[in-house]
């Protein structure tokens, strides 16, 4: 045999013997799984959030705990890119509908994906309030109303980092006066503090030089079966609220406060999503589910004085969340909009009623509603608001 065949056959046996290796069986203990599972989460890669827009540098921060959350944070628009919570076996699993790269975030479909929503969350009719008898006139970008601050909202600009560390981040800005057509200089800061209790806690402030309106909240999309694994109807919900604002066929409030009870809106006792979502399209003769604010009951409240809003169960995973807050209102949505055009992070589309959204904030058209909580920001003043989401498991 030829110096060359025998060559040959020692690269065979090397092959061989590697492939064995690789071919070996992987432990199994929880530890290991975990391991395995915390490697998945490092598949964001922090070199696709990194660019320069306008002078402005993007980048990602990962804020952790000992139970293993890992928290994705870009600074382009406050995003929260990937969420990584344990299921009942202790496996990580990534909760929150986004994108693997920054050019992602500039796709239709992705708009609000996990971003901070300003000036003014939710909808203003017709794009226009008024303010000591001056009218203020915003750009329509959601059929004949305003929505989520405008053309360009705090979704699509670049926040300052202030601070990070292992378990906190915090972001700032100052929203120039005029910006989308409101007035006053509004210096808003976020702070995110992920806690050994597994909280992911959001503050808000903002100050203003003007009288203005300010409405802020978060907009992630959640699948607690985990991002692209179907639809949310099989979800348990539960939300603390006897109140409903109902709304008209654009989703402005009709200016009324009225009772869930009896009606597919009333998650008083905990429900499947599914259960009466095909119904409230029925009786309510607009949308394609829940897309409705909860006036949130006073009580009870948690050990920080904040009140219990909503708790949500995934069967299949054992995920449980909940959500906490000194806002007097909460806009469930059900993923209404989603049509499977977008393809997630894992590969998969997210189809329709495939995540649901929590925002905790006023009031939609609060500025057009006397009667509802005043959004009225003056000089002076300073703007509070807390989210808390709170994750645990049930087996």
């Amino acid at each position: 045999m030829s110096v060359k065949n025998l060559n040959f056959l020692f690269l065979v046996f090397l092959f061989a013997i590697s492939a064995c290796k690789r071919t070996e069986p992987k432990p199994t203990s929880d530890s290991n799984q975990n391991q395995e599972q915390t490697s998945m989460a490092n598949k964001i890669d922090p070199k696709k959030f990194e660019k320069v827009i306008e002078g402005d540098t993007i980048q990602l921060h990962v804020l952790k705990n000992e139970s293993g959350i890992e928290a994705y944070f870009t600074n382009y628009g406050q995003r929260l890119v990937a969420l990584y919570v344990p299921d009942k076996q202790g496996n990580l699993g990534d909760i929150v509908l986004g994108c693997n790269s920054l050019e992602g975030y500039y796709e239709p479909g992705t708009d609000y994906f996990g971003s901070t929503i300003g000036r003014y969350g939710n909808r203003i009719a017709k794009g226009k309030f008024t303010l000591d008898g001056k009218t203020y006139t915003l750009a329509t970008n959601n059929g004949p109303n305003h929505l989520h601050g405008g053309d360009k909202g705090y979704d699509e600009v670049v926040w300052a980092v202030d601070h990070a560390s292992t378990n906190e981040i915090q972001y700032s800005r100052t929203s120039p006066d005029g910006e989308e057509g409101y007035p006053g200089n509004l210096k808003v800061t976020v702070r995110y503090v992920l806690t050994a209790d597994n909280q992911l806690q959001i503050f808000y402030e903002a100050n203003t030089d003007q009288k203005t309106i300010v409405n802020l909240t978060h907009h992630s999309f959640f699948n607690l079966k985990g991002e692209g694994k179907g639809t949310i109807l099989d979800h348990i919900i539960e939300i603390n609220a006897d109140h409903y604002t109902p709304v008209d066929s654009t989703l402005i409030p009709l200016g009324t406060i009225d009772p869930v009870a009896g009606t597919p809106l009333d998650f008083t006792t905990a429900k499947p999503i599914g259960q009466d979502v095909d119904a409230a399209v029925e009786q309510l003769k607009h949308g394609g589910g829940f897309d409705h604010n909860y006036v949130l009951n006073p009580s009870p409240k948690n050990e920080e004085g904040l009140t219990f809003a909503a708790k949500v169960t995934e069967p299949e995973s054992g995920r449980v969340m909940e959500v906490y807050t000194n806002e007097p209102g909460m806009q469930f949505y059900s993923g209404n909009f989603m049509d499977g055009t977008v393809v997630g992070k894992n590969g998969k589309p997210y189809v329709y009623r495939g995540a649901i959204c929590l925002e905790t904030q006023h009031y939609p058209d609060s500025p057009n509603q006397p009667n509802f909580p005043s959004t009225v920001l003056e000089p002076g003043q300073t703007y509070t608001s807390v989210c808390v989401y709170k994750f645990s498991v049930v087996k």
